[in-house]
């Protein structure tokens, strides 16, 4: 779509190095992104935390102490940046460099490259990898896609409606390389339950749903809570789950298309849901809390079932009827509407609009 071939530096999120899980979803959307545009003929480089590692995409690897994630704090929380900040020196980095390159790219759910905008001589194109959390995030957000129209893009219509003015930003969805997951047309009894180990995402409530069921639950994710993990543990000694691990792509599709379903429960909305269209591509239906990105996704009754939020029971009724869902539908729909071409036109239109303006 883009005439020319552009030179783009992303900056990645600084509350982990990547690769280590701590950037959930967004390390596997900032992944996709780049292999895509540079499939496609740009030229590109990450700037990330040091430590990082992105497949063989080169990263200018960045010191400095991580930003601490925005759920973990309330809404009024201040902003705060810790001594030796990653975040200020990776930006320090791209002020430096900014002539070498046509576009930045920000995928990090942080306030200060959004303070920095108006500063910079190059055009940055904002990725808001989250729904609203903080009411001083919501406020610079929504003036700099005031003030620089077009330049705020978000996962989903969903995602864009928490924040005070929905029609600014630019819905861009995801995408997945859909030749790195197998489909899976015979899977285990087991169900699934993927994501970072946290209270924002609900696990307790998939773990009370095993133990009603007893149907055995597999753990796919960060243990970024270990005291919120230890607690369910007390909470349901006997339920029938087991804590596998986080893995890699390649290692996460094998275990989650053995399962019969993945469960979503999430206590916040969810900006997309990467996992969902993971499971999809792997002929997994998805159960999910009618909240977030997930009901934009998950075509109910036909690739999962969307049920009241916080219900445990609602998620114990969608168990049994798991039987009823196709798991070629599934995998159809993620061909359909979540590839890698897809994405990748929907972005290179987006960074076109912006240079254009």
């Amino acid at each position: 779509m883009l005439h020319r071939p552009l030179k783009l530096l992303l900056l990645s999120t600084s509350v982990g190095a990547l690769g280590t899980g701590l950037g959930g979803g967004v390390e596997l959307t900032l992944l996709n992104v780049a292999q895509e545009l540079l499939r496609r003929g740009h030229t590109l480089k990450i700037v990330a935390p040091q430590g990082s590692v992105l497949g063989d995409i080169p990263i200018i690897e960045i010191a400095g102490e991580l930003q601490t994630t925005a759920q973990t704090q309330g809404r009024s929380a201040p902003i705060v940046m810790p001594e030796n900040s990653v975040l200020g020196n990776m930006w320090d980095y791209a002020r430096q460099v900014q002539a070498d390159y046509d576009l930045i790219f920000n995928i990090a759910y942080d306030w200060l490259p959004f303070y920095l905008t108006p500063f910079f001589n190059r055009a940055i194109a904002h990725f808001v990898s989250m729904g609203s959390l903080s009411t001083a995030m919501d406020r610079i957000v929504e003036q700099i896609a005031g003030q620089f129209p077009g330049t705020v893009g978000v996962y989903t219509l969903t995602q864009a409606e928490t924040f005070p003015s929905p029609s600014q930003y630019r819905i861009l969805g995801s995408g997945l390389d859909l030749s790195l997951y197998q489909f899976s047309p015979e899977p285990s009894s087991a169900l699934a339950w993927v994501g970072r180990i946290a209270p924002e995402k609900g696990l307790e409530d998939a773990v009370a749903a095993a133990k009603i069921t007893g149907i055995p639950l597999k753990i796919l994710g960060k243990m970024q809570d270990d005291a919120y993990w230890k607690q369910i543990c007390q909470d349901y000694p006997d339920a029938p789950v087991e804590y596998a691990g986080f893995f890699s792509t390649s290692e996460l599709q094998q275990h989650l298309g053995n399962c019969r379903a993945l469960l979503m429960t999430p206590r916040w909305v969810e900006a997309f849901g990467n996992v969902v269209i993971e499971a999809l591509a792997c002929g997994v239906p998805v159960i999910s809390y009618s909240r977030g990105g997930p009901t934009e996704i998950i075509q109910d009754g036909k690739t999962g079932f969307l049920v009241e939020p916080d219900s445990v029971a609602g998620l114990v009724e969608a168990i049994g009827r798991i039987d009823q869902l196709d798991r070629y539908t599934c995998r159809q729909q993620a061909e359909a509407e979540y590839s890698l071409e897809a994405l990748g036109d929907r972005m290179e239109e987006w960074f076109r609009d912006i240079l254009q303006n």
